[in-house]
């Protein structure tokens, strides 16, 4: 029915959020039910949420993915690790003048040498001397979505990772968390909204547009993802006693509704190319807190799916006219599944 032109859409490039407001809870919140849109605080969430309702949060943490380094011959290379296959073998995207070789040696950093493996698709794989996770902690730099344009700082560090990131291996923060700060946490808990975490670990594919015209020939990106059993049981439970599941960004909700394919929740891990497209049918999410997306992404296709393809787009062409912020660093949506 849809085709990538219908997903696209101009935005002016000042209401792209450079860097984040100051305090986290502070951003706007559009709230969008079918047709109605209301604007909000993002802390109005505590009273738009009811007793009962279960949050589902995606605790990934992310990585200091990016590395800089040059080739045996001199040439400048810059790495972006996308995934962290065991303790000492990744695939990381690698920009360079010239592809290097399988057996070659990069030296990045200054610091350290890895071997250029087998291609995978568009990722190299590249061997590490030592643990890949904390040579990344030491040398590397976070890797800031490609339209935020300056170089990430130790504030960064801070603010694009949510509060509750537990789990390392994303290279893109899980950005509607980011919303939440403690304070917000506590509030929403005393209200009696409860918590449960799953973990997707985000890719760098999450930035990339679809490019080809015909949906159905777009190969989705892969991410890892794992539910736990607590997390089926709060599932079940919310669900038991009428409550509403209510997921904390499209990662939640890709991770949710991968393990929900069987038609119920399943715990377990697994690689999903999950691609929500509208006519897509919701098994598990009521509520969806999300950020605004890219033209022609993947996400803006997802949350078509999810409220509306028309009351998607009159509530972008009304966040454009309000001069919200939009992408990582800016105001939410909460969004009711239609």
């Amino acid at each position: 029915m849809y085709s990538l032109s219908d997903f696209d859409f101009d935005l002016p490039p000042e209401l792209i959020a450079q860097t984040p407001l100051a305090e986290r809870s502070a951003s706007r919140l559009l709230q969008v039910q079918g047709a109605q849109l209301t604007d909000r605080r993002f802390s109005d969430i505590v009273d738009l949420l009811q007793p009962g309702d279960l949050l589902v949060f995606n605790d990934t943490r992310v990585i200091k993915a990016r590395l800089f380094g040059v080739k045996e011959t001199g040439g400048k290379i810059e790495a972006l690790v996308e995934r962290i296959l065991d303790a000492r073998t990744v695939h990381a995207q690698v920009r360079a003048s010239k592809s290097p070789p399988p057996g070659s040696r990069i030296r990045l950093a200054d610091a350290f040498d890895v071997t250029v493996g087998e291609r995978f698709g568009e990722f190299y794989t590249l061997h590490f001397p030592a643990d890949a996770f904390e040579l990344l902690e030491q040398y590397g730099s976070l890797p800031l979505p490609p339209y935020i344009d300056h170089e990430a700082d130790a504030y960064d560090e801070t603010r694009y990772q949510t509060v509750y990131a537990k789990e390392p291996g994303a290279v893109a923060a899980p950005t509607a968390g980011l919303h939440f700060d403690q304070a917000l946490l506590e509030q929403l808990a005393a209200r009696g909204v409860k918590q449960a975490f799953v973990t997707l670990h985000v890719g760098a594919g999450t930035f990339q547009p679809v490019r080809v015209e015909d949906l159905s020939q777009h190969k989705m990106h892969s991410e890892w993802y794992t539910i736990s059993p607590q997390t089926v049981e709060a599932v079940r439970a919310t669900r038991a006693a009428g409550g509403r599941v209510v997921a904390v960004g499209t990662t939640s909700m890709r991770a949710l509704e991968s393990g929900s394919q069987s038609g119920q929740l399943q715990a377990g891990s697994d690689d999903t190319q999950l691609f929500i497209t509208p006519g897509y049918t919701f098994k598990t999410v009521d509520l969806l807190v999300t950020n605004f997306h890219l033209p022609k992404s993947t996400l803006l296709m997802l949350v078509s799916a999810f409220a509306g393809y028309a009351h998607i787009r009159a509530a972008y062409a009304h966040a454009i006219a309000q001069q919200y912020r939009f992408f990582s660093y800016g105001d939410a949506m909460l969004l009711t599944r239609t």
